[in-house]
């Protein structure tokens, strides 16, 4: 067939050469896959840079349409690759349309924070490794000096995030930028490397910090004076489009707001129950938690409790591999790690790289706290470890040679993930996991905390009212005060956890309903499931396949598992 009649790839092709012309434009995700070459390199986060990874997913649309027409592209794979790739670029390209690339400001993913995990990703065991990292360290001062060109125009355009992000956002850069002369974060990480790289490495994260610092001058002398008094919540119209960013799904958000609530109450009766169980007269559950804190199970020490968290996940695997999964020998590594200071107080998880030479991570934020109270550890390791996101996410890297590239690792949906994670913190309790009355009330307060989520996030961004039954203020709208008051009556997290999480809802609008909301979709599923096979149903069975997928919006997915 001549070069000018060529058929058009196929859906999965098409998606996996996107991600190819992707890692050319985004070397931080190359890092994140493994991919050779990249690791030297930093994306170009000005506002050309914005627009180039924008005109690839328009071309990449474009392309799309007769790709699917192919006969060959009936085919269920084909179709399912197709439906999420095209959802993915439309999604994204109206998130970018709108310019919020230039409002890209907030206290845990924006591309500069994504840029500083990068360096956590990267191989360090030899000295070619550090001369890597130099490398990189030296393209700080111009990746940051991008990131201030995107967000200027962003000012210039009246296009701006909120005043909470700058104000959080300015205390983790002067974490990171430390004292000067340091090297700050960039000194500490590099603080291992070989005697023979020294010069070059302080060096370089000299000036990592100095630029970082600069960023944090301009952010606090100009860009905050500039928002001060802009709104910290999105309104309706941009709400509405990030929920179909981060869910895959346009949601009836009423009804979810609603889900929210009746979820609360549920739980709030749970948790008085197993509050009762610990303290037998007490009546708040939250009383009963702050006891916890002082009086309860703890880990102590920081390296303590990373090799504490290595073990509880090790014991999980070989419980659960054979009896309730069937474990690939690369999905049952992952690693315990504790993450660099300046960050959000969010515990997290990166994937392992495509060949698995860097294995699936979780990663806990110790916010300066040395002291850790057991029940607040165990169900958020079910949730970022296993079975949650490593087991589903390492389980879809496995799985990329027969699905693609893409649908496993650039087209995750975050509502398919954590609503993954969320069911699985419920699976290890319908397994028995946790009848300990300290961990089970802490896998409540875990549940609650994300209906809360759906509750203040939908709430702040759309003004609604706080119904009538409510045991909080019943008939005011919300405010991010009030989700500040109300979050910290209704929850086991202490305070500066509570702060980080408000902050995270108002700079990542749509993100945090996607937990408690996906986790539905998946318990639906399920459901579906068992009534079609009846006594046949094989929980086993249709954990694999449904773990097995790749990546599917909450809309498909509730197609998909319903059928399994």
């Amino acid at each position: 067939m001549s070069e000018t009649t060529q058929a058009p790839p196929l859906p999965r092709q098409l998606a996996d050469g996107f991600v190819d012309s992707l890692v050319r434009l985004d070397p931080v995700l190359g890092t994140e896959l493994g991919v050779p070459g990249t690791d030297a390199l930093l994306p170009d986060l000005s506002p050309d840079g914005r627009r180039a990874l924008a005109d690839l997913h328009r071309s990449t649309l474009a392309e799309l349409a007769p790709s699917a027409a192919r006969p060959e592209a009936a085919d269920p794979l084909e179709q399912r690759c197709a439906r999420l790739l095209r959802e993915r670029l439309e999604a994204h390209l109206a998130v970018h349309d709108a310019g919020e690339h230039l409002r890209a400001i907030n206290n845990l993913s924006s591309p500069v924070h994504e840029m500083r995990m990068a360096f956590t990703m990267m191989p360090t065991e030899t000295s070619e490794h550090w001369a890597t990292v130099a490398q990189r360290l030296r393209g700080v001062p111009q990746a940051v000096a991008g990131y201030r060109q995107t967000l200027a125009a962003g000012l210039d355009k009246g296009l701006h995030g909120g005043p909470r992000q700058a104000e959080t956002v300015i205390g983790q850069l002067a974490q990171w930028a430390g004292s000067p002369g340091s090297g700050g974060w960039f000194g500490d990480f590099t603080a291992g490397a070989p005697e023979t790289l020294r010069a070059e490495l302080d060096t370089a994260a000299q000036r990592a910090a100095t630029a970082v610092d600069e960023l944090r001058s301009w952010l606090k002398d100009v860009y905050a004076p500039a928002i001060a008094e802009a709104p910290d919540t999105v309104g309706r119209e941009r709400y509405a489009r990030w929920v179909r960013y981060w869910n895959g799904a346009d949601l009836d958000l009423e009804e979810a707001y609603a889900y929210g609530w009746s979820e609360f109450h549920r739980l709030a009766a749970e948790m008085r129950r197993e509050a009762a169980r610990i303290l037998p007269d007490a009546s708040d559950p939250w009383a009963v938690m702050r006891h916890l804190r002082d009086h309860g199970q703890v880990v102590e020490g920081v390296e303590t409790t990373r090799a504490w968290l290595q073990e509880l996940m090790d014991e999980a695997i070989s419980a659960l591999d054979g009896a309730h999964f069937d474990l690939a020998g690369p999905v049952r590594r992952v690693e315990s790690m504790i993450a660099p200071p300046g960050g959000a107080a969010a515990p997290y998880y990166t994937t392992p790289s495509l060949d698995f030479s860097r294995p699936g991570r979780t990663w806990l934020p110790t916010m300066g706290n040395e002291r850790f109270p057991v029940y607040d550890l165990v169900t958020t390791w079910y949730h970022e470890g296993v079975p949650g996101h490593h087991l589903q996410l390492a389980q879809w890297v496995y799985k990329a040679d027969s699905l693609s590239r893409y649908q496993t690792t650039v087209g995750m949906v975050s509502a398919n993930a954590e609503g993954w994670a969320l069911y699985a913190e419920r699976l290890m309790d319908e397994l028995g996991f946790l009848s300990d009355p300290e961990r089970r009330i802490g896998y409540l307060d875990a549940q609650m905390m994300r209906s809360i989520r759906v509750i203040v996030d939908i709430g702040m961004h759309l003004g609604l009212r706080i119904p009538q039954d409510s045991p909080f203020r019943p008939g005011e709208r919300w405010t991010p005060r009030l989700a500040h008051e109300f979050f910290g009556r209704h929850s086991g997290q202490d305070a500066d956890t509570v702060e980080s999480e408000v902050v995270r809802y108002l700079g990542m609008p749509g993100q945090a309903i996607g937990y408690k909301l996906g986790e539905r979709v998946w318990l639906r599923g399920r459901e579906a499931a068992r009534a079609r096979h009846g006594a046949a149903f094989d929980a086993k069975r249709w954990h694999m396949e449904a773990l097995s997928q790749g990546s599917l919006g909450l809309d498909d997915l509730a197609l998909e598992l319903a059928v399994l």
